[in-house]
């Protein structure tokens, strides 16, 4: 299920960095190693496969010690990327890893590149071919089990010329107007009211300093 986006980035990179559960570095545990091969045998193409160690604990220091590797991996090569499952704004390592890059080195975090991808549910919407939202009606995703947490509001299909005064930020609010085309606009904050009817808004919440 990987993007046309997904597939052109591990094609243009002089590596790829793989994650795998097994502490000897191995791909044994590893169902991204065995997605990537397949993709490299269907669309003949053929890259360094590079193995960061993530154990799933959630600790600070396994988090510094995969970044090490990609720093490490970037000493050897110009141009690496870091593959994850699903779509990397959901549940994914990858953000993790790069706010510690954002804070050790911004230029690298400004070079970096996140590619969307496809969720679990939007893949398990379509087999069995119910939609996940429709008409007047909203989505909400929650943990199991259910506990208090931060919420990030996404804000979708407003009228064109209303106003966002309902709109109550908890967080960092972000407008994207037109996304995906030539003229796309991106921005901090909300619009007094709403210009096209292409626009989203999404609170993104705060996460707890450590």
């Amino acid at each position: 299920m990987i993007t046309v986006a997904g597939l052109e980035a591990l094609m243009g990179v002089d590596a790829i960095c793989i994650p795998t559960k097994s502490e000897d570095r191995s791909f044994t545990r590893s169902m991204t190693h065995s997605i990537v091969t397949k993709l490299m045998d269907k669309f003949k193409f053929q890259k360094p496969l590079i193995p960061i160690y993530t154990p799933m604990l959630y600790k600070d220091e396994d988090w510094k010690a995969q970044v090490d590797e990609i720093y490490k991996a970037l000493k050897s090569y110009h141009k690496v990327a870091f593959v994850t499952l699903g779509d990397a704004g959901v549940y994914s390592t990858v953000y993790y890893l790069l706010d510690i890059i954002k804070n050790g080195d911004a230029k690298l975090y400004e070079a970096s590149k996140v590619i969307p991808g496809i969720t679990s549910f939007s893949y398990a919407s379509a087999k069995v071919k119910k939609p996940l939202c429709i008409g007047e009606s909203e989505m909400k995703i929650s943990l199991l089990p259910k506990r208090d947490v931060p919420v990030t509001t996404i804000y979708m299909r407003p009228h064109i010329g209303m106003d966002t005064d309902e709109v109550d930020p908890r967080g960092e609010i972000y407008t994207f107007e037109r996304l995906s085309f030539l003229d796309e606009q991106i921005y901090k904050g909300k619009p007094k009211s709403i210009k096209g009817y292409m626009t989203l808004l999404i609170d993104f919440f705060f996460k707890k300093q450590k």
